[in-house]
């Protein structure tokens, strides 16, 4: 669900990228809809697109006319990709809702209408999988055609293969901590710099933030479209717990389960530090943290940027630790796939293009000098996927660029927690764990045994159902 609804990502982590042989055939790459033999020398899947071929590529999630420096970007990363490559065609979709909203993601699979290279979530391989949505790239993505492909982390890139074939390929990657709002930390006599570090903190910190009155709550949580279920997930690895067991059963039904769902239930009818308007999803909190009535909440680094862009804050107003307890953080992002049937030169001619958009240090995404220039955010510690040689050319050009006090985001990055992949049928089970959130959360009188026992048994069923 990065800056979105669905932050998510895979339930299983592969530790290397296999190099497979790929059997493709598809519609002819002149888009004619006829079968041809692909043009270029595309007969050998790992050789990087010939510049000769013709090829037309729909690509979804453009910017919006609204996000107008990032269509800007994007328009001068088509220019510049067609100097290299002159003949291929990229046909930009502005598809918000397809790359936002879950029943959208899934009913654009269904009618198989998604463009040559779509946008997806982490979670979302086994969706498009099972509606056979995807090409297997594996054979296309070698050091020839993704120059950097030894230094992007081998966890990141595995959440996008399955059975030992490449689906995708990622271009953000993300940890939970703890976003805090300075101004009303140290409003409060709290030093922004040291965010709690524990639930019992958390819950301290929040009485002195509500306390300051003016309708501003201490700590703030989601409850509905999934987004109470991620979080309440969130909760569980940082205390050390789960969601599903390793005998593939629901494994939140227990203390630590029940230690979140009761310190939540306490903090807003007993402290009265969460604030009466409840059932919130993503964007209600942001909109009260830029607003200053907001102390804390669960998020990445990214939601920094939405607030800023959108809703007018300022970098200098927030900071970040890490999340709660410790023990593990929600890691997740988000991805490119290729549509099932497209033939070897789109492929090839998607992976030359994500290449250069979302995987090459200095170029795409990850040219801060132009982002720093465009009045977007150069500083935040995520995405963070390069490892080597690539992740020390990348922070030096970022700290070169950088428009905000990173310093900021010293106790998120001097206290690393690892990252945990989510559960499997991923918005699913969030879906039957945001009525333990929202139970809590509205009703003063809720019965936590249960709600979870009814959500305990809902994603029992759900995972038998696989």
């Amino acid at each position: 669900m990065r800056t979105s609804l669905r932050r998510s990502t895979a339930a299983a982590l592969a530790s290397a990228l296999a190099v497979t042989a790929l059997a493709a055939c598809g519609t002819s790459s002149s888009g004619d809809g006829k079968s041809a033999q692909p043009s270029g020398g595309s007969a050998d899947a790992s050789a990087p697109l010939d510049p000769k071929t013709k090829v037309t590529l729909s690509i979804d999630c453009m910017p919006p006319a609204a996000k107008a420096a990032e269509l800007k970007e994007w328009k001068e990363d088509v220019a510049e990709f067609n100097r290299t490559y002159p003949n291929v065609t990229i046909e930009g979709r502005s598809t918000p809702g397809q790359c936002l909203e879950p029943p959208r993601f899934t009913a654009m699979l269904k009618a198989k209408s998604q463009p040559d290279v779509f946008y997806a979530y982490f979670t979302d391989l086994q969706q498009v999988l099972d509606n056979d949505g995807a090409e297997d790239i594996s054979a296309y993505v070698t050091p020839r055609s993704v120059p950097a492909l030894d230094d992007i982390d081998k966890n990141v890139v595995g959440v996008l293969k399955r059975d030992g074939k490449l689906y995708g390929l990622p271009t953000s990657n993300y940890t939970m901590g703890l976003l805090v709002n300075r101004k009303l930390f140290q409003q409060a006599g709290l030093n922004p710099d040291t965010p709690p570090r524990t639930w019992e903190e958390v819950r301290a910190a929040a009485k002195k933030i509500a306390a300051l009155g003016n309708g501003t709550a201490g700590y703030g949580e989601y409850s509905v479209e999934n987004t109470g279920g991620w979080h309440y997930t969130a909760a569980m690895y940082g205390l050390g717990g789960d969601i599903v067991g390793a005998d593939g059963k629901a494994a939140f039904n227990n203390p630590t389960g029940r230690q979140i769902a009761d310190n939540l239930h306490a903090m807003r009818w007993e402290d009265d530090s969460m604030g009466k308007t409840q059932l919130l999803k993503w964007g209600d909190l942001q909109k009260q943290m830029a607003a200053d009535k907001l102390g804390m909440f669960l998020a990445a680094p990214d939601d920094i940027t939405y607030m800023v862009q959108q809703l007018g804050a300022t970098y200098a107003n927030f900071g970040m630790g890490p999340l709660p307890g410790g023990a593990a953080t929600l890691a997740g992002g988000n991805g490119y796939m290729v549509k099932k049937g497209s033939s070897p030169d789109k492929i090839k001619a998607a992976v030359a293009w994500l290449n250069f958009k979302t995987l090459a240090v200095g170029k795409g995404q990850f040219r801060y000098d132009r982002s720093k220039a465009d009045g977007l955010p150069v500083g935040l510690p995520q995405p963070a996927f390069f490892t080597g040689a690539s992740k020390a050319k990348d922070d030096e050009l970022k700290a070169a660029s950088a428009t905000m006090p990173v310093a900021n985001f010293k106790a998120f990055l001097d206290n690393p927690v690892p990252g945990k992949a989510e559960p499997k049928k991923a918005q699913e089970v969030y879906k039957v764990l945001d009525k333990v959130m929202s139970g809590v959360l509205t009703n003063k009188d809720a019965d936590v045994a249960q709600l979870l026992a009814e959500a305990e048994k809902a994603v029992n069923q759900l995972l038998a159902n696989q």
